[in-house]
């Protein structure tokens, strides 16, 4: 298959080493167009007013991947390789792999998600993966999973037009429970700023929130009662494979506001 890599890691991250390298020894053709450095939690963010410049890189994976540095964000990267960069248009677009999960309500920071998340805006099936660790440098399992989950969407493609968010637990190959399709949960955060002064006097502030409790979706999803939450099946070192869309329109919303009426006076 013919595959476009990008994450928010940066060029030199091993996730995507590990994983551009072991999708090009698996015979795929390889593609990689990411941040020129780390790029986490810009979300869907693209640049707008200066230019975008890429560099190809040469040093960095397996002779036969093609690779560019891009000084953009993440969704900047797959934009520029889909509309410049590439003759044609990919299979799959695949983002990561991400030091860090990628969980329940962290899905809307991710750069990584948002990478994967422009491929399926441009019409192709995309998948974003996440190591859940943000100190285990051992990739190789992800990448393993990967190339079995391009293995078989090569025997089975996905339905329709989506995004796989994939989680996988940092164990050894042989540790993981296995691979199970999962609904998105919702994690809440205490979001505290420490106050600090630099050594010119000036106040700054840096972000250190941490997870608080993951705790059930809402209700009114239309989501099947019996799919299993993502972060609760890492715990048991299962992967995640929650399917996604950019499409956030709240049906349960449209149903109960069917009957709303805005009056004007004048």
């Amino acid at each position: 298959m013919k595959l476009l890599v990008s994450n928010d890691d940066g060029i030199n991250a091993l996730g995507i080493r590990a994983l551009a390298n072991t999708l090009a020894e698996a015979g795929h053709d390889v593609t990689v167009v990411c941040p020129d450095r780390e790029r986490s939690a810009t979300g869907h963010g693209l640049t707008l007013y200066q230019p975008i410049r890429a560099e190809i890189v040469e040093t960095v994976f397996l002779p036969s991947v093609k690779a560019w540095a891009c000084d953009g964000t993440p969704s900047d990267c797959v934009k520029l390789a889909l509309w410049a960069l590439l003759e044609s248009p990919p299979d799959l677009v695949l983002s990561g792999i991400n030091q860090g999960a990628n969980l329940a309500t962290e899905i809307l920071y991710s750069g990584t998600v948002s990478a994967a998340m422009e491929g399926v805006i441009e019409g192709i099936p995309s998948i974003a993966l996440s190591l859940t660790s943000h100190t285990c440098k051992e990739f190789q399992p992800a990448a393993n999973f990967a190339k079995v989950l391009v293995d078989q969407l090569m025997q089975k493609p996905l339905p329709e037009l989506m995004l796989l968010n994939v989680n996988i637990p940092p164990v050894k190959w042989e540790e993981i429970a296995g691979a199970v399709i999962t609904r998105q949960g919702v994690r809440r955060y205490i979001d505290v700023f420490d106050k600090r002064v630099d050594p010119r006097g000036k106040t700054y502030y840096w972000l250190t929130g941490e997870v608080q409790e993951d705790v059930e979706p809402p209700s009114g999803l239309n989501l099947p009662p019996d799919v299993p939450i993502d972060v609760h099946v890492i715990r048991d070192n299962y992967i995640s494979v929650t399917p996604l869309q950019y499409n956030l329109t709240y049906a349960n919303g449209l149903n109960k506001m069917s009957d709303w009426e805005f009056k004007f006076s004048g």
